[in-house]
């Protein structure tokens, strides 16, 4: 018995953001397993795989590569069939075969795109740890296994597309924006152009408290598999700010203001020169210190080896973006993740020289400080909120206690 399948964008894999076809990793006439992953969607925030949902014949592909899609779009349709068996290859082996010795990949599930590749260059992926969901390999990670081989000739670098040669400087390098890059770039525009009024303002944290809490207790919690890092102090002052002033963690609409009870707090991950993501702790409210950390470290990591799940990304309510880990003191202004009303920003610490009233008398100290500011939607706070809100989160970090 056979049926026409229609695979679509999922209506849950997107967050108002734009998503594009970025590899096909089936072509028309290929067989596939059931859960085989047949398309890459990327959005500004996470690349998706959608999977056929039984085995079958890809039949149709209605959206081409680099083409935008929306939630529902009908991707591909694929014929149906209970007689092909789920691990069937898609090259017969008669035309075709892998060797053992060069891919080392008989438990490996590597789509019918990833194959050719690996066969048309002789690479060795024995050693090749896959991005793919449950570490399968993609067609990326070949294509950066391809650039990385080394080549007999030395080849030309061709010219940007984008700009004539003529145009392009000699020394000069050319970098073409990736799909994520260029993302980034119109979220930022839209947000501070045309959609939120802006307004920051800066406070300035004594950590002495924080530094002293977590000296006591990062051994304890190295020991859990857990680190504490100053991060996670800040997340939980933030949660403190925001039970104080709930407005914060709202978002604006046309004739209402939308007060979150739960706190998904989204945190500025740099990808390097790939750009930035921003996973989120969902509910932080609920975690405690050690929840906080247990979560914030795993988001971390898998967000820089490239394994946040879209839902890791979704429903944020307020972001921190801790920029001080690369050295910068204040950062003004920091674009708000529309459609969120704040972010606050988290300057680098150092020691400052600072008056402190110790028994009556001014005396000169050393103190570990550091900028913390909030960037606000006009449209929902006003100043009030705002040093409110950083006032209690200067007041939870300078005098911390586990509760």
């Amino acid at each position: 018995m056979t049926g026409i399948i229609e695979i679509r964008f999922p209506e849950d894999q997107q967050e108002g953001t734009e998503a594009t076809i970025t590899q096909w990793l089936v072509v028309e006439g290929d067989k596939v397993a059931a859960h085989d992953p047949v398309v890459e969607i990327e959005t500004d925030k996470v690349v998706v795989e959608v999977a056929a949902p039984e085995a079958g014949v890809i039949a149709s592909i209605k959206i081409q590569q680099d083409e935008d899609v929306s939630p529902g779009d009908v991707l591909c349709t694929m014929q149906s069939s209970s007689e092909l068996d789920a691990r069937v290859s898609p090259e017969p082996v008669s035309e075709i075969s892998v060797s053992a010795d060069t891919t080392k990949s008989s438990d490996q599930r590597l789509s019918p795109a990833v194959r050719q590749r690996i066969l048309q260059h002789d690479l060795d992926i024995s050693g090749l740890a896959g991005s793919g969901r449950d570490g399968r390999i993609t067609l990326q990670d070949v294509e950066t296994l391809i650039t990385e081989k080394p080549e007999p000739i030395e080849q030309p670098i061709p010219a940007s597309a984008s700009a004539p040669a003529s145009e392009i400087e000699e020394g000069t390098e050319i970098i073409p924006h990736d799909k994520m890059r260029r993302r980034i770039a119109d979220s930022m525009v839209t947000s501070l152009m045309h959609t939120a009024p802006h307004v920051t303002a800066v406070f300035e944290a004594d950590l002495s408290a924080v530094m002293q809490h977590r000296a006591a207790n990062k051994e304890t919690f190295a020991n859990r598999g857990t680190p504490l890092t100053l991060t996670v102090y800040f997340v939980a002052a933030a949660i403190a700010a925001i039970q104080k002033v709930p407005r914060v963690n709202s978002r604006w609409h046309d004739d209402h203001l939308e007060i979150f009870r739960h706190i998904n707090i989204g945190i500025g991950t740099a990808l390097g020169d790939q750009g930035l993501i921003v996973p989120v702790l969902h509910n932080a409210q609920n975690l405690g210190i050690d929840g906080i950390a247990a979560t914030l470290a795993d988001l971390t990591k898998r967000a820089r080896d490239g394994k946040l799940k879209p839902e890791d990304v979704r429903n944020g309510t307020f972001t921190i973006s801790n920029h001080g880990v690369s050295g910068s003191l204040i950062a003004t202004p920091i674009i708000i993740n529309q459609p969120q009303s704040a972010i606050l920003g988290v300057g680098k610490i150092e020691k400052r020289v600072r008056i402190r009233e110790i028994e009556g008398e001014d005396v000169i100290a050393i103190r570990p400080m550091c900028y913390v500011s909030l960037t606000i939607d006009h449209r929902v706070l006003d100043g009030f909120q705002t040093n409110a809100f950083l006032t209690e989160l200067v007041s939870t970090l300078e005098n911390w206690n586990e509760n």
